[in-house]
């Protein structure tokens, strides 16, 4: 191949490439529910992960697993779902058996707006799913309202669990002394109650320091989703609100466990790394500069080796 053949093949790649990015451009744009479905299912390939499917009373609760090795199931916050953690799972699933449920009332799990949804009624909800999937001890972490309830869970059944990993976890007061969480208590506003499916994006810019890439596709579907469910998430954060705090526990001092936080958390107050340090003895604390509420998304990688790291030290 001579010097103007090699140029005419580079300029046919190029022009090729920008044609399919172009599609790809347009697919987003024009078919947003069938490109969130392709962009979701591509990026749990990546990880490993496939779509299963269970039940409990009163609930449908679909979840993500792959991997091989000791159990991690990860617990996702408010207004969150089980992909919160696909893409920091790809660094998980070459060590464990990664389990990834949707909470009831959230995601695609059932929804009934007469149930119970405080923490300590989804910690019995986990409860129930992982006598089905994982009976024996796991190792359990979980992002703000998703920590609460893997805490409330190693309280009521301290046997099950092998450790933790809390994630700029709710349910302790330093937790909630945040400015944003002090303005929903005087006027019940929060950017995570989402009324119109244009303000997802808020929802995601007040959770992340810097917003992590997102398809326009996979923000208009959960934006979607989320102004659907205004009305229950309502009544869910009301009730999550009036869960009582976590109290420290004899049996906390023998769990060994992983306090992550973004120093720029603005749901959460990074104070409340502190608090779960002392309520758990034998944890072990890291502060992440330049990170949010969301450690998982915002810096996946990084967030994952921190938990490696941990996982060494108590093997």
């Amino acid at each position: 191949m001579d010097a103007q053949q090699l140029v005419y093949f580079i300029s046919a790649l190029l022009s090729l490439g920008a044609a399919l990015l172009m599609a790809l451009v347009l697919f987003d744009r024009l078919a947003p529910a069938a490109a969130a479905r392709a962009g979701i299912g591509l990026e749990r390939l990546r990880s490993g992960l496939r779509l299963r499917q269970a039940s409990v009373p009163g609930f449908g609760m679909p979840y993500l697993e792959g991997g091989r090795g000791d159990t991690l199931v990860l617990v996702h916050g408010f207004a969150g779902d089980k992909d919160n953690f696909t893409r920091m799972a790809r660094f998980l699933t070459p060590h464990y058996r990664v389990i990834c449920p949707d909470l009831p009332g959230f995601g695609d799990a059932g929804r009934d707006p007469q149930a119970g949804y405080g923490i300590a009624e989804q910690a019995e909800r986990l409860r129930a799913l992982l006598d089905q999937l994982a009976p024996g001890k796991v190792h359990l972490g979980g992002n703000s309202m998703g920590g609460f309830i893997a805490a409330q869970f190693a309280a009521a059944h301290p046997e099950r669990v092998a450790s933790l990993w809390l994630l700029d976890a709710a349910g302790t007061d330093a937790s909630h002394s945040s400015a944003v969480l002090q303005h929903y208590e005087a006027s019940g506003d929060m950017p995570l109650l989402v009324r119109e499916e244009q303000d997802y994006a808020n929802l995601v810019d007040a959770c992340t320091a810097e917003r992590p890439f997102v398809p326009h596709s996979v923000l208009t579907a959960l934006g979607r989703r989320a102004a659907a469910d205004f009305a229950l998430h309502t009544a869910i954060l009301r009730q999550v609100s009036a869960s009582p705090v976590l109290q420290p526990q004899p049996h906390y001092a023998a769990i060994p466990a992983l306090v992550v936080w973004g120093e720029q958390d603005r749901i959460l107050h990074p104070s409340g790394a502190a608090a779960f340090a002392q309520l758990f003895p034998r944890s072990r604390t890291v502060m992440m500069p330049g990170v949010g509420h969301l450690p998982m998304l915002e810096a996946p990688r990084r967030t994952a080796q921190d938990y490696l790291d941990f996982r060494r030290t108590i093997a």
